[in-house]
């Protein structure tokens, strides 16, 4: 029972539903940087995970980045995701990735209750971008996902696209994105009825401070569900911060208030929402470690290694 409670809250509370949608899983943030940030990655142009976020980013990426991500979660639920990025000349960035989320092992029964095996359950999702310049400190991208799910011997299928906008001032080392995120259709489904993709619009800046080490995030999701008073979209705030301590080492720190109120348990929300990480470069390569806390429900890790070719 208490598997079956921590998997409601993953679908209901982790990924922040607002209506029935399928292929949830793509609002799952893996990589270690991006969720210790709170998910404030919208305005960021310096790391390959940023096609998830806005993939308008990527044109600033420098060389040809790979980055892989574990997220260990609740209740056995285990996810990882494969980002790589390359730029052709005369032709634009390219970039890639894959997301993957496997939900352990259940047990079948028949209507009696007696046991008949097991079975599994998984997300799968392969993502394709493109991005460019559109005029001086002006960037766009665009990406086109394809989507799969299976629960035991049935599957799903979906088709999606991002599309997204960056303004960089080189200068001044400010940022800012706007994003559309999972626009698209399922294929096929489990039991004929169809049901939206988990659309979601972001808007985000991002600021490098001239006297100091620290970088500055800020988000806001959801834009597109915000329902009521105009003021009710900065509910959905979250914010972030990355200090850069020498050449190897990065703290970061972030917060999320809508999944602070999503997750809270009883009458205090403890620490839900929070988050810290660390980046830690050894030679040419990056490695990262995440931990953001839904409260009283427990906590997520998650770990990356990342290097550029």
């Amino acid at each position: 029972m208490k598997r079956v409670f921590l998997i409601v809250v993953f679908f209901a509370g982790s990924l922040n539903l607002s209506a029935q949608t399928s292929f949830d899983f793509l609002q799952l943030r893996i990589s270690p940087r991006a969720a210790a940030l709170a998910g404030t990655f919208v305005s960021n142009y310096d790391d390959p995970n940023v096609i998830f976020y806005n993939p308008a980013g990527l044109n600033l990426l420098n060389g040809s980045p790979l980055s892989f991500s574990f997220l260990k979660h609740l209740a056995g639920i285990n996810a990882a995701s494969l980002a790589f990025s390359r730029n052709f000349k005369n032709i634009g960035r390219i970039s890639s990735a894959v997301q993957y989320v496997n939900y352990g092992s259940f047990t079948r029964a028949d209507k009696f209750g007696n046991a008949l095996g097991s079975f599994g359950a998984y997300d799968f999702a392969l993502t394709i971008g493109y991005s460019n310049q559109l005029d001086k400190n002006f960037y766009y991208g665009a990406s086109v996902k394809f989507i799969f799910s299976g629960i035991d011997d049935r599957k799903a299928s979906g088709l999606a696209a991002d599309f997204g906008l960056l303004y960089f001032f080189p200068e001044t080392k400010w940022s800012f994105g706007f994003s559309i995120l999972n626009a698209g259709t399922q294929l096929s489904t489990f039991g004929g009825l169809k049901e939206k993709l988990p659309l979601d619009f972001k808007f985000g800046i991002s600021k490098t401070l001239k006297h100091l080490p620290f970088t500055f995030f800020a988000s806001l999701s959801g834009l597109n569900n915000v329902k009521g008073k105009v003021t009710n979209v900065f509910k959905t705030f979250a914010f972030g911060g990355e200090f850069r301590m020498g050449k190897s080492l990065r703290l970061r720190f972030g917060f999320d208030n809508q999944k602070r109120k999503d997750e809270v348990i009883g009458s205090s929300p403890g620490l839900a929402g929070m988050s810290l990480g660390v980046g830690i470069k050894i030679l040419r390569y990056k490695i990262d470690y995440a931990i953001s806390s839904m409260g009283e429900i427990g906590a997520l890790h998650r770990f990356g290694i990342s290097t550029t070719f």
